[in-house]
């Protein structure tokens, strides 16, 4: 099938493999991806031909009710444009089974799943930052988060497991913090003022705002185990990046991550944190614990090898065209 991008603001870093929204032809079939409110919602609408869905989840606007109005704003215009949507496309899809079923339940009549498209040999293939690993590499346990500082990420839980882990398991350790705060320096200063107060040193508890890919396999290559104690994703990339790069995943149970991570990983459904400091000591040093974790998220990842996705694309787009 003969296919292009089209978006309403071109990356400099993608011209010429992103085209303007406003050069696009007439096409057979057209496929929007939705995250946020848009004219393409409306252009979606009036496009001729076959019309497909595919959704990346809006984050639910009561996270961020006490540091943004804007944003509860646009996350509320988003989900009433979603709905818009439902009658007017043949085919919508979510990123997750968590995803798939909000479509449902706001009326779409033909759903299915489709995770995230990503890239393997990119990973695999790039040199990790040799800066960023030298200054990682002097012994401490390192525990990795990757996401927007946004308050759904939960950093003011991921800084209490690190007093707990500072005052019942180990000083020698280092929480990395790899992210943009945006629109959120408000949340991020909060955050980092409750780690303050916790006695946990910026060298303990580090925001690294955002970094370039080089530095961000660095931050993987380097670390013990992935943390996460978010209340909302869509799909979780840093999932799937950190079952890419060997990396133990220790997750809070919540929206998309048990669709993201299947049977693999550490899950849990309460935020116990002493006992989540003592998993997370055991994932850095238990060889056989570690090698049995990495071992699921082997087995997990074959659901996103990028043939297998494509694989799923190409159904999609046939089953629609025909």
């Amino acid at each position: 099938m003969e296919s292009d991008v089209f978006s309403l603001h071109v990356d400099e870093d993608l011209t010429g493999e992103v085209l303007d929204f406003a050069d696009r032809p007439t096409s057979d079939v057209s496929v929007m991806h939705f995250a946020l409110p848009s004219p393409l919602t409306e252009a979606l609408i009036d496009a001729p031909g076959k019309k497909v869905l595919i959704y990346h989840n809006i984050t639910p606007s009561r996270f961020f009710v006490e540091y943004d109005r804007e944003l509860v704003r646009i996350a509320e215009a988003g989900t009433r444009e979603l709905v818009s949507l439902s009658d007017a496309v043949d085919l919508a899809l979510g990123d997750s089974e968590y995803n798939r079923e909000e479509l449902e339940n706001l009326g779409f009549a033909r759903t299915g799943v489709l995770p995230i498209l990503m890239d393997f040999d990119g990973y695999l293939d790039t040199t990790p930052s040799p800066v960023m690993e030298a200054m990682l590499s002097d012994g401490r346990a390192n525990f990795l988060f990757v996401g927007r500082v946004y308050p759904n990420k939960r950093f003011e839980d991921l800084a209490r497991l690190a007093f707990f882990y500072k005052k019942y398991v180990s000083e020698d350790f280092r929480f990395i913090l790899v992210g943009k705060a945006g629109r959120m320096e408000r949340y991020q200063q909060s955050v980092q003022a409750l780690a303050d107060e916790w006695g946990l040193r910026p060298s303990e508890f580090l925001f690294t705002g955002h970094v370039s890919f080089e530095d961000l396999l660095a931050c993987y290559q380097c670390s013990d185990v992935f943390i996460s104690m978010s209340e909302h994703e869509g799909f979780g990339v840093p999932l799937v990046e950190s079952m890419l790069m060997e990396l133990p995943v220790m997750a809070y149970a919540a929206a998309a991550v048990p669709d993201t991570l299947g049977g693999a990983g550490i899950q849990f459904r309460e935020k116990r944190y002493e006992e989540l400091a003592e998993m997370a000591h055991l994932l850095t040093f238990d060889e056989s614990l570690r090698d049995a974790v990495i071992e699921s998220e082997r087995v997990r990842l074959s659901r996103f090898q990028p043939s297998q996705v494509e694989a799923d694309l190409l159904g999609y787009l046939q089953g629609v065209s025909s």
